[in-house]
């Protein structure tokens, strides 16, 4: 990554400073390196002098330019420049950044990889909505970055393993049930409403009609008589694979399901993380209840874990839950995605993964907002009637897995999201899914030309690629590890989309300006491995976030 060359430059250049007394001795900050918001200023850009002019007791401008005349040779590396009041500027030579593109090329898929996981075992948790309807257009939200950032830690070098935690046990199950079984004695001309605080939407009749039709009436029970506790499992199952089946429709797909219920076995996670927090003094029983202790730990007050009625809470399962997944499975770093409605749930859970033996430096927890639906200026409502929500199968249906995936996506997740449905199917550049994605298909029709003609790459002479378009585009392409690399630190999944438009800005702008099949026999093979060194990129931008790169459009 070229920003950690230019970084270790500076810190060589400090060092050498210091050891012939330019600059006094002392211990530095580590280099930051950024890019100069105007292009004049440069490629990179190191502050650090402006950051050890306290320590150096010297004017921050000539620490700078102590370090610029200390700054190691790199073929990268055309000009360093000092700029008020004193940063570093660091300027790419045009010739070196012409000779990525063969690089780029020949590296294809691998470009963009690192090796900063070095096998790290993560786990990515995400969705895991409750089994009681349908995934809804929000869950799409949390699936779209859940997903995404599993495909770029794997790029990253990771050991990945995703998961839906499913919530089979608790008060909402057993609501799930009690409406099932109605809707199920209404098939057989009973007169039995649903719950007061049941589920009306039409899918749970769906589940019901379905369950009549491959078991008829063995589920029936006398009139008033509670329903049999198989027909409930038997409507969580079905419910389980339509969820599968919906996440599906948007290119999620889990390595493992993680049943709520199976912490509670005898002598399970559930049993062993109560355990360990009595050992650890972290329970306390009061009110009849069984507390952890976590204003002990930091937090504003104590939670409850099982209720005085000898029940578990939603926290209890969340406690058992982490050190299964810390303790049990070892993972050496987890990754939670939630709705932004928990956010009052993250610190007890941190406090928590530490008092089972866990690092809570080691949980990550993303929140992302909601999602509102519009067609151009008019708002969608998410629920259609009473009971029925706009689900995420129906989004996708209407604009297509890549530009869900895509809006879902762009902007961060902090931030409340409105999801222009009819944008989405637009086949324009105003539609930055079809931007992008025709930037791809456009490249794979020049080089189809190509070919037919018999034109090639082969010998292609980097140093033609010296036109502004061209430069800017490479500088654009050598950007992906780089993104790789900040996605994986920062978790902020939107940097992706930003990236494959600015891609594909300086793809368009290239093609625009420059030919590349022409009468200059050498200038044609440049461009075309120019047009390999971008495809490549940007089909391997559109996969880590699960899009597809089409060769026609």
């Amino acid at each position: 990554m070229i920003r950690d060359e230019i970084a270790g430059l500076v810190a060589q250049a400090l060092a050498a400073a210091q050891a012939d007394g330019a600059v006094p001795s002392f211990a530095a900050p580590a280099v930051q390196v950024e890019h100069p918001a105007r292009a004049e200023h440069g490629d990179f850009s190191a502050n650090l002098p402006l950051r050890i002019q306290g320590l150096a007791r010297m004017k921050a401008v000539d620490v700078a330019e102590a370090l610029r005349a200390r700054v190691p040779a790199n073929p990268a590396v055309g000009a360093v420049r000092v700029a008020p009041p004193g940063f570093l500027n660091f300027h790419l030579d045009p010739a070196w950044v012409a000779a990525q593109a063969g690089a780029i090329a020949e590296a294809g898929a691998r470009f963009g990889t690192l090796d900063r996981g070095r096998g790290r075992r993560v786990q990515v948790e995400y969705v895991s909505a409750n089994p009681t309807g349908p995934v809804h257009v929000g869950n799409g939200r949390g699936a779209a970055i859940g997903s995404t950032l599993a495909l770029v830690l794997r790029a990253a070098g990771y050991d990945v393993e995703q998961e839906y935690y499913v919530n089979d046990a608790g008060t909402q199950i057993a609501v799930f049930a009690r409406t099932l079984y109605a809707r199920y004695q209404q098939l057989f001309g009973r007169d039995v409403p649903i719950p007061e605080d049941g589920y009306p939407g039409d899918y749970m009749r769906e589940i019901a009609e379905a369950i009549r039709a491959d078991h008829g009436d063995a589920f029936l029970r006398p009139l008033g008589a509670e329903a049999d506790p198989a027909l409930g499992d038997e409507g969580m199952r079905r419910m389980l694979t339509q969820i599968e089946a919906d996440l599906a429709t948007i290119g999620v797909r889990y390595d493992r399901w993680f049943s709520e219920r199976s912490l509670r076995i005898e002598g399970g996670p559930y049993e062993r993380a109560l355990a360990l927090l009595r050992e650890g003094g972290h329970v306390v029983e009061r009110e009849g209840a069984v507390w952890f202790a976590s204003s002990q730990l930091g937090e504003s007050k104590d939670n409850v874990l099982i209720r005085s009625d000898g029940v578990p809470t939603y926290f209890a399962s969340d406690v058992a839950y982490h050190y299964d997944k810390f303790i049990t499975r070892g993972f050496d770093r987890v990754i939670d995605i939630w709705g932004a409605d928990h956010q009052g749930h993250v610190s007890r859970v941190k406090a928590a993964v530490g008092a089972v033996g866990g690092d809570p430096a080691a949980l990550d927890v993303l929140l992302y907002q909601l999602v509102t639906l519009r067609r151009g200026a008019e708002v969608v409502p998410l629920s259609k009637r009473a009971g029925e929500i706009v689900t995420l199968r129906d989004v996708v249906a209407e604009v297509g897995t890549d530009a869900a995936r895509f809006f879902f996506l762009t902007p961060s997740a902090g931030s409340t999201m409105e999801f222009d449905l009819e944008l989405a199917q637009r086949r324009s550049d105003e539609n930055p899914v079809y931007y992008v994605q025709y930037a791809h298909a456009r490249i794979a029709s020049v080089l189809a030309r190509a070919a037919e003609q018999r034109l090639s790459a082969a010998g292609a002479r980097t140093e033609l690629l010296t036109h502004d378009a061209e430069q800017l585009l490479l500088r654009r392409l050598l950007l992906l590890p780089e993104v790789v690399g900040s996605v994986v630190e920062s978790l902020e999944t939107q940097q992706l989309p930003a990236y494959a438009q600015s891609l594909a800005q300086a793809f368009h702008g290239f093609y625009t300006l420059c030919r590349v099949i022409t009468d200059d026999a050498e200038l044609t093979r440049a461009r075309l491995l120019l047009l390999q060194a971008t495809q490549a990129v940007l089909a391997s931008t559109l996969g880590l976030m699960g899009i597809s790169a089409p060769d026609h459009m």
